[in-house]
């Protein structure tokens, strides 16, 4: 399997799962206190949007890239 067709694939699936999950969130630590014994911290979860025109893009882009392996 070449290496175009591998990166059309992921790109597909990559499409597929932006236009059904819409985005990804992830957690990120902002404050920490180290007070003797004592340990503080704030842990922040951050939501990242992913627009469906990116998810379709990703999915043409993907489609093309395997039409083009394909002739090549």
């Amino acid at each position: 399997m070449g290496s175009l067709r591998i990166v059309a694939i992921i790109l597909i699936i990559a499409g597929v799962l932006a236009l059904v999950y819409g985005g990804f969130s992830f957690v990120t630590e902002t404050h920490r206190a180290d007070l003797g014994a004592l340990s503080l911290s704030v842990d922040e979860k951050q939501y990242i949007n992913v627009p469906a025109w990116a998810g379709v893009g990703a999915i043409l882009v993907g489609g093309i890239l395997l039409v083009v392996g394909r002739k090549s």
